[in-house]
């Protein structure tokens, strides 16, 4: 709005200035030239006025005759004029008749020299039209600048009132010469943030409706049968059979409420957050160790260095690793591979495992909360959250994560700088 307040002032000012003083430039060079105008006429009364009285109109009337403009000799007395009014023998009194003439007086001695009647200037006339043209031009130029901007507030007010009606997808798009484009751009900004929020809200709500209503309704028909398994004649096996499985859907929506607990802390960007220096490769080396006993199939890191140092949250990235690995072990038929590979900048992770493919349809949608893949049967146990607890981590690594997956190999990457941007 400062830009806004600055353009404003400096166009309107400039424009007054510079119209204001040239028009009065020209009004000056080209109409206000009345002095000039008269001199002849006051140099003719001074030179009449060196003659005796009974020579002048002689003289007078040996001047060519100017039917522009006739010349007289009056008695003083024939000349009557206000009380506050007198005749100079230096200075030309104009006034105006009836029909719109005018008559120029002088006084020459003790008579009076006229001028007239003469038609009126039609450059008099200029001067109302100068300033008529004057304002105009103002009007002109804050039309071209106020007209523009009027519309893009206009634009502005009609997505506000549409986001305000539910319309999430509204967006706002303006010339990048308007001034109020940082304004849209702020605008299209929060419309993106507000839209995912309430897409994550609905995912919530999804996720509480039929995530947690399966274990819940398992845990509602177990306690309906709880009595018969109580009984002191039931067999002990299947009754701890039956409190395992209880136990299993427990254990089933908490990790579902963990997942989302950990969704939804990724969810906003902090800033001011404490950065810690960490080995990657040391951290990559850890989760190999944690996790390799979980599943029979090898994990093997290949990088070129020994030590990677990086600042970050390395919680995060730890989790993110062990969110890949696990879906690779569910997964791969032979080997899973982890890749290091680095720029000057930028750090790239990659998990590669030989596994059934991903379907080209569910590519671009394996990042989504909640997504699980219908045409994926082996391993297909999660909640949906993992891959999107990835692409969260590395939002706040202000890096990316992207998959591509063929018949041969499903390779995920993570790609971050070096050094994160506070």
């Amino acid at each position: 709005m400062k830009r806004l307040f600055i353009s404003l002032y400096l166009l309107l000012s400039l424009s007054v200035l510079g119209i204001g003083w040239t028009l009065d430039s020209l009004w000056q060079k080209n109409v206000d030239d009345n002095n000039a105008l008269d001199a002849p006429l006051v140099a003719l009364a001074q030179l009449l006025a060196e003659l005796p009285p009974d020579t002048r109109q002689r003289y007078l009337e040996a001047i060519p005759a100017n039917p522009v403009m006739p010349l007289q000799l009056l008695s003083a007395d024939q000349v009557a004029l206000a009380d506050n009014q007198a005749l100079s023998t230096s200075t030309v009194f104009t006034t105006t008749t009836n029909d719109d003439n005018l008559l120029q007086f002088i006084r020459v001695g003790d008579q009076v020299l006229m001028a007239g009647p003469l038609d009126i200037d039609p450059r008099a006339n200029l001067r109302s039209l100068f300033t008529l043209f004057f304002y105009l031009s103002l009007a002109l130029v804050a039309l071209i600048w106020v007209g523009p901007l009027s519309r893009d507030l206009s634009i502005l007010r009609k997505a506000t009132k549409e986001f305000g009606e539910a319309k999430w997808d509204t967006r706002i798009t303006l010339s990048n010469r308007s001034q109020v484009k940082p304004l849209a751009n702020t605008f299209n900004e929060m419309a993106r943030h507000i839209s995912a929020l309430i897409e994550n809200q609905k995912h919530l709500s999804n996720a509480v409706s039929h995530e947690i209503r399966t274990p819940l309704a398992r845990l509602k028909f177990a306690l309906a049968l709880m009595p018969m398994y109580c009984q002191p004649d039931s067999d002990e096996q299947k009754r701890q059979d039956f409190l395992d499985e209880m136990q299993l859907d427990i254990k089933e929506m908490e990790d579902l409420l963990q997942e989302l607990l950990t969704y939804a802390s990724l969810e906003s960007q902090r800033e001011g957050i404490q950065l810690d220096e960490y080995d990657l490769i040391n951290l990559i080396n850890q989760s190999i160790k944690r996790l390799e006993t979980l599943s029979p199939t090898p994990i093997t890191l290949k990088t070129e260095v020994e030590k990677l140092p990086l600042f970050g949250e390395p919680a995060l990235i730890e989790r993110a690793l062990q969110n890949l690995l696990t879906n690779a072990q569910r997964f791969a038929r032979t080997e899973i591979i982890i890749e290091v590979k680095q720029t000057q900048h930028r750090v790239n992770l990659s998990v590669s495992n030989d596994g059934e493919p991903i379907p080209a349809v569910d590519l671009p949608k394996v990042f989504e909360p909640f997504y699980r893949s219908q045409s994926v049967q082996n391993g297909n146990k999660g909640h949906g959250l993992g891959l999107a607890i990835i692409k969260r981590i590395m939002q706040r690594h202000q890096g990316n994560v992207s998959v591509t997956s063929d018949e041969q190999h499903t390779r995920f990457n993570l790609i971050w700088p070096k050094k994160r941007k506070l």
